[in-house]
């Protein structure tokens, strides 16, 4: 080889060496770029969708922000600890269709939806579950407002209760059941329109009342930790007899605040009394029904996991 030839290979070299440098700083910058992409999903994944009267007035166009899985949940809704579900609109091959997304403010109509599979057909098959095949449980995303509904399927398949809300915002709907033995709870959201003025949620406390009867509820709550909520009900300091309701002593739903993550509880058939594992650290809405002297009562508190 001529020092011509030498000389271009040598230059040849160099380039390619340089080429070589840039290529691996690129990657390296982009590999960068999508490590932070992917936290900066995974915080904003922890807080779920927020929702102000701006939103409440447009936001009924959008889609469902809230439906997708979130805290290392699979497409299954049943990732997490426990069983926490009802952060999906679709989950197990199937998905949760409301008739209409929007209602009107202080007025009783006739909510409608269905579940539908992979194929687009309705289900029709549902198991039993707490002696009912559907439970629908409906809350404003403040956690305020708690309704616990039985609807009543049609012979095509379509569920339909009456609800009525009170207040202008945002309400979970989370479907609860069971089909072919696993359970689900698909969630999506309802848009009433108007002016919202969001509640704080109520500071931690071990005792409530309603209806004239005390509640007192003891537990010990560590996230990650299997926790035993019980309950005692009385009336001018003497217990109250319970009859049972759903199919054992009280039925019980618990609430993360923010993303309004579904805990699936288990509850004792001869006491008031549930198990429970709580995903996460942070404050948690529980929702407890009863029945005593012919009628159901309803309760919440608000509790602090460490």
């Amino acid at each position: 080889m001529d020092g011509r030839s030498a000389s271009q290979g040598n230059t040849g070299r160099r380039g390619g060496l340089g080429l070589s440098r840039t290529a691996l700083k690129l990657t390296g910058f982009a590999a960068g770029l999508g490590a932070v992409f992917a936290a900066a999903l995974a915080l904003g994944g922890a807080f779920g969708p927020l929702h102000d009267s701006d939103a409440s007035a447009a936001g009924h166009g959008a889609a469902d922000s809230g439906d997708a899985p979130m805290d290392g949940m699979d497409g299954g809704g049943h990732g997490g600890v426990d069983g926490v579900r009802g952060l999906a609109v679709s989950a197990g091959g199937l998905t949760l269709e409301l008739a209409d997304r929007v209602a009107a403010v202080g007025r009783t109509a006739p909510l409608r939806f269905r579940i539908v599979g992979d194929d687009g057909a309705t289900v029709r098959e549902f198991d039993l579950e707490h002696t009912k095949r559907m439970h629908l449980i409906v809350v404003r995303r403040d956690l305020s407002g708690f309704q616990h509904l039985h609807p009543e399927m049609a012979a095509d398949g379509t569920w339909s209760v009456p609800l009525r809300l009170a207040a202008p915002g945002t309400y979970r709907v989370f479907a609860d059941f069971s089909h072919d033995g696993t359970p689900e709870t698909l969630a999506t959201d309802l848009q009433v329109d108007g002016p919202v003025s969001s509640l704080p949620l109520p500071p931690p406390a071990t005792v409530a009342t309603v209806d004239g009867l005390r509640v007192e509820l003891a537990a010990s709550a560590t996230a990650g930790a299997a926790t035993d909520l019980s309950f005692a009900v009385t009336r001018d300091g003497r217990p109250v007899a319970l009859a049972d309701y759903l199919g054992a002593k009280g039925h019980l739903v618990a609430l993360r605040e923010g993303d309004l993550a579904f805990l699936h509880v288990h509850p004792d058939e001869d006491r008031l009394r549930f198990m429970a594992a709580f995903p996460s650290a942070g404050r948690y809405r529980l929702f407890l029904q009863f029945k005593a002297a012919g009628r159901v009562h309803t309760v919440a508190f608000t509790q602090e996991v460490s």
